[in-house]
């Protein structure tokens, strides 16, 4: 399958999403066209990247005046604290608007990294290179940037697009599988809320999308970029609309808080539970049917995925997430605002399922029980 491109249009900012399997050669003239004035690159490297990648990106980019960063990635060093440091480095080295920061990374690489773009003096070109499945159809997409804060996720941040995203699928090859699993949690998402032949393309080839085969890899991955960019396109601020793509996510930030962002329990494991919980409420909620949730297990039971949900079948275990649901930032007053599903393609309308604690904690009882 030969490059493909993807354009986000919109009357603030237009740029291309660049997908295939090495691609990376087509960095310096992006570079050089849509960032004429730059003489420095920051580098902001996640530590997990392989050397032989690193050398790779260097040597594309020799002819700037460099600064490598290297960052530690998870979602404790995703913070002020770490803003703060690339922010001193960058200043120190004189760096100007009309230089460039590129993140090289998963996706708590891209959010930080993109974050600190948008703030260093009011806003530096920024370039994202996802390296996992879940930033290439997830993070990289949409301008979403941000750090975390002690009272839940991403609850400190910016809305801003970069210059342009290259997504190699050639960096997946280094992935293991329970990174595959976290980036095919949010294909598997947009499929869910937004597209019903897509789900059911997924139903025959989520095996191969795992196994890394490229050209499965490549259209799902373009695909996923399409449905998420559609829905941004419409809403970029998420005033609205774009909360439909937080299907899942309420629950999911809420496991990943109450575990501490423990790494044994990826962001993606936390989605693909969290969409199962937020479809048994929904059924609950009368808004849709058992048989969407049969058709949603199935693809989990076939695939190995029903380890990520069967921790939260209990009563106690789902109160438990309580107070880090209360702190989600759909919240705009002292109710869970959820996004419930209708059926596969389609949920309900944001801000339309404001649930009160009180409410919430009567219908755990009903939700254990599908």
């Amino acid at each position: 399958m030969k490059l493909q491109k993807i354009e986000f249009k919109n009357k603030e900012k237009n740029y291309s999403i660049y997908i295939g399997e090495k691609i990376l050669k087509i960095l310096p003239s992006k570079l050089k066209l849509l960032c004429p004035g730059a003489n420095k690159i920051a580098l902001i490297f996640d530590k997990n990247i392989p050397n032989k990648f690193k050398k790779t990106l260097i040597n594309k980019v020799k002819k700037y005046e460099l600064t490598i960063i290297n960052f530690d990635a998870n979602e404790k060093t995703k913070s002020i604290k770490s803003v703060s440091s690339i922010l001193n480095k960058l200043l120190s080295n004189n760096f100007h608007r009309s230089d460039i920061i590129i993140g090289i990374g998963g996706g708590i690489t891209g959010d930080l990294s993109g974050f600190v773009a948008s703030i260093f003096k009011r806003g530096i070109n920024y370039v994202s290179i996802p390296t996992t499945l879940l930033a290439q159809v997830d993070a990289a997409v949409g301008g979403k940037t941000g750090v975390n804060s002690p009272h839940g996720k991403n609850l400190i941040g910016t809305f801003s697009q970069p210059k342009f995203v290259i997504s190699d699928t050639y960096f997946l090859k280094s992935l293991k599988r329970k990174e595959m699993v976290s980036g095919y949690a949010e294909i598997l998402k947009h499929a869910i809320i937004k597209d019903t032949k897509f789900f059911n393309w997924l139903k025959s080839n989520t095996k191969f999308i795992l196994s890394k085969k490229a050209k499965n890899l490549i259209y799902a991955i373009k695909k996923s970029c399409k449905i998420k960019l559609h829905v941004v396109n419409k809403d970029v601020n998420e005033k609205n609309l774009r909360m439909i793509l937080n299907f899942g996510h309420t629950f999911a930030h809420a496991i990943e808080v109450k575990n501490n962002y423990s790494k044994s329990f990826t962001h993606g494991e936390a989605v693909l539970a969290g969409m199962i919980l937020a479809t048994k409420l929904s059924i609950v909620k009368k808004t849709c049917s058992k048989k969407t949730l049969e058709d949603i297990l199935n693809i989990y039971k076939e695939n190995n995925l029903d380890y990520t949900y069967k921790k939260y079948n209990n009563f106690r275990q789902i109160l438990n997430l309580v107070p880090f649901l209360k702190n989600d930032k759909k919240n705009n007053d002292e109710k869970i605002n959820f996004i419930l599903l209708k059926r596969i393609g389609q949920t309900t309308k944001p801000n339309n399922y404001k649930i009160t604690l009180t409410s919430f904690k009567k219908d755990i009882k009903k939700i254990t029980q599908y």
